[in-house]
């Protein structure tokens, strides 16, 4: 279906009747200086192309533009595409935000985002706020790209850098990919996770880079039918399912495949973590597959004890319930001994946890890694270093971000 959007929307270029290509700079004048907004020309040209009864595209071309803010809505009447060139750059004070979203995407259906170009959050003056994620100012903090409710998008080719939030939020999307994506920003960021995903439907990221100070793929709750496949990450946190339990009413996640991924230099690999507590969840056919792992301090982690700034009560168990989960053909090096961590809840233990062809050694030292288990009993097969569930669970463990 992508490729027919891809092919009715360059068939239509140069065509009348509202489709073809809407230049910013040539029709609605955009300049790009870095100081005159690009907000007006960009939703002038949206609105034109979205009008349109035949495929469109809206052009930024390459140059450098200050961009305030923007909300891109549909429902469109034909296939649409933006294509970004150049470089956009946001308010560098997070006191210009009235909202936190900088640049939205909102009810669209068979869209595309492409160009090569960059989405420049300008996110250092942010960072530099202390303790950041222990208070209600990181929640307001812009995010670069929103992506609610579309059906049908690819965003491929494109850079996101130093958002002050998360870099990209998916919530309520079906059928969206992102293919050869870019996410940068300093392994220090607070709060800035790469792509985070709720609510959604067949969302693939596919040979994607992640960069950044937070997980690099986080799944949230109500996630379905998701295919993470040739990511990298390094700085970050891993690549996360979590963390339900928190909230009420939380919409089960089922069916994620994370496969043929590298993670360097990480907090964590690949992880699952649920908070102790009251509230309920369901985790379910969560597949993890032919990873490979360098100096990752956590590689393999189910947490269900997962309590970030100790705001959970004493003796708490999770109730969030995990099952058909697999972790085949994983390899490479740990930063700290415990290379597996599976850590269940006594009041719902895991079932049907699959660990298999696992190799992980300790970076930089002969020394061993080893594996530990807590209410689950996996089902074991091929080449296991650390051996299976060998070690008991330390009284205080080591602390995961």
């Amino acid at each position: 279906m992508l490729i027919l959007l891809i092919l009715s929307i360059s068939s239509a270029e140069g065509q009348g009747g509202g489709g073809g290509v809407i230049d910013v700079v040539a029709k609605f004048g955009a300049k790009a200086n870095e100081k005159t907004d690009l907000s007006k020309p960009l939703l002038d040209a949206w609105k034109e192309a979205c009008a349109s009864t035949s495929p469109a595209k809206s052009v930024i071309p390459k140059g450098i533009y200050f961009l305030s803010t923007a909300t891109l809505d549909g429902p469109c009447k034909a296939p649409i595409e933006l294509q970004v060139q150049g470089t956009l750059k946001a308010p560098a004070d997070p006191g210009a935000f009235k909202e936190p979203k900088w640049i939205a995407f909102n009810r669209i259906e068979n869209s595309k985002l492409s160009g090569g170009g960059v989405f420049d959050g300008q996110g250092t003056v942010a960072y530099k706020r202390e303790d950041c994620e222990k208070h209600d100012y990181c929640d307001s903090l812009p995010i670069n790209l929103r992506f609610d409710f579309l059906t049908n998008a690819m965003i491929q080719g494109i850079t996101t850098k130093d958002s002050k939030q998360f870099h990209v939020n998916v919530l309520g999307c079906k059928n969206i990919t992102f293919e050869h994506f870019i996410i940068s920003a300093p392994g220090d960021s607070p709060n800035i996770d790469g792509i985070h995903i709720g609510r959604s439907d067949g969302v693939n990221v596919l040979n994607t880079e992640i960069k950044t100070g937070d997980d690099c793929v986080s799944i949230g709750d109500g996630s379905k039918n998701l295919v993470i496949n040739g990511v990298t990450c390094g700085p970050g946190h891993g690549i996360s399912i979590g963390s339900p339990g928190l909230f009420k009413n939380e919409e089960l996640v089922d069916g994620v495949t994370v496969k043929n991924c590298t993670l360097t230099n990480t907090s964590n690999g690949v992880r699952i973590k649920s908070w102790p507590g009251a509230e309920l969840g369901t985790c379910s056919n969560i597949h993890f597959e032919d990873i490979t792992m360098t100096n990752v301090s956590s590689p393999i982690i189910i947490d269900q004890k997962y309590c970030p700034w100790n705001k959970c009560k004493i003796n708490e168990e999770s109730k969030v319930k995990l099952s058909n989960i697999s972790f085949k053909n994983i390899h490479g090096t740990s930063a700290l001994p415990e290379a597996v961590k599976i850590i269940c809840s006594a009041t719902l233990s895991c079932e049907n946890v699959e660990l298999a062809d696992i190799e992980i050694t300790l970076s930089g030292t002969n020394g061993p890694t080893v594996s530990q288990c807590s209410n689950v009993k996996p089902k074991v097969s091929g080449k296991q270093n650390p051996v299976a569930c060998s070690a008991p669970i330390a009284a205080k463990p080591t602390p995961v971000a």
